[in-house]
């Protein structure tokens, strides 16, 4: 038995085909299939039911996998501890961000973060909450940068900072006689959502008490994928939306007239860098921790008289 055996069946378990799973580990199929069968023969179990299509593991190979996970972040963490003690930042980190987040967020500080530490390769995936969560467990994705808390026991939180949720309103809209809005000021039959996949979605239902409401008297319905079309049909339709903080921070000051405050306690969203528990790469990610920290405006980092608005 060996460490790349093991890579090879938790590649397929996370891929579960065995074709992308070889393309994952850079060898030809027959090469892991063949390191597979051999360890099946070692240990006298299959691994996996190859009858079935995506591929999965038998019942015994559940356990196996497990455990070679174990094994191969304990692996890790051996070699962690040399490049600590060595001194210098370098790897691969795989990161996934929230689309809510990524076009504001990742010009901050991407690039000063490459300079500093060019030793490090960064790849980065933008997802919604739900799969950069799933892609943590499978070890597809070492850490992600989104809004918490997430109330998984399975999922360590480093909350970074946190940012103000905002009203932008149309113009021709009656909220703009008012400089700071209550909840109960907004018409829902008016207010643009983002898709349910994303977590500010239901962010937003949270804090305007829309659980338990539906939108009625409108022949139209759309439900839009990114904040850039949240603001452009809020300016068609006479509408309203709710952005996050550092989405207006590239606002033309006209456009900027059109935001509104909550009135207090404001309400916010918490942004963490989140791992599985599992996680290594512990100085890589207090370096990106510090280069975040330095990039996002200092009130931001305060979470006194603030209301954290739940997921």
């Amino acid at each position: 038995m060996t460490l790349t055996q093991l890579e090879y069946i938790v590649a397929v378990d996370t891929h579960r085909h065995f074709a992308t799973a070889a393309d994952s580990c850079f060898i030809t199929q027959p090469t892991l299939s063949m390191q597979i069968q051999k360890l099946e023969e070692e240990l006298g179990i299959k691994l996996f039911d190859r009858s079935k299509q995506p591929v999965l593991p038998t019942e015994a190979g559940k356990e196996v996998i497990a455990q070679a996970r174990v094994v191969l972040q304990e692996s890790a963490r051996l070699k962690e501890i040399v490049k600590n003690k060595v001194g210098e930042i370098e790897g691969h980190l795989r990161l996934g961000i929230i689309p809510t987040l990524a076009p504001y967020l990742l010009p901050l500080f991407l690039n000063s973060f490459l300079e500093k530490y060019p030793k490090v390769k960064i790849s980065v995936w933008e997802e919604t909450t739900e799969n950069i969560i799933e892609h943590l467990k499978y070890n597809r994705l070492d850490a992600g940068i989104l809004a918490t808390p997430l109330n998984d026991s399975s999922i360590f939180e480093y909350p970074l900072f946190y940012e103000e949720l905002l009203l932008y309103v149309s113009q021709r809209n009656e909220l703009m006689n008012k400089e700071f809005v209550l909840t109960d000021d907004i018409d829902i039959k008016k207010l643009w959502l983002l898709q349910e996949s994303h977590c500010m979605r239901s962010q937003i239902m949270n804090l305007c008490h829309l659980r338990s409401q539906l939108k009625e008297d409108n022949n139209f319905e759309y439900e839009a994928g990114s904040i850039e079309t949240l603001k452009k049909m809020v300016e068609l339709n006479n509408g309203i939306t709710v952005l996050p903080e550092l989405a207006i921070y590239d606002l033309t000051e006209e456009k900027k007239s059109q935001v509104r405050h909550f009135i207090a306690p404001v309400p916010v969203r918490e942004i963490s860098i989140v791992t599985h528990r599992s996680y290594v790469k512990k100085r890589l990610l207090d370096a990106l921790k510090a280069e975040i920290l330095k990039v996002v405006p200092s009130h931001m980092l305060e979470r006194e008289q603030l209301n954290i608005v739940p997921i």
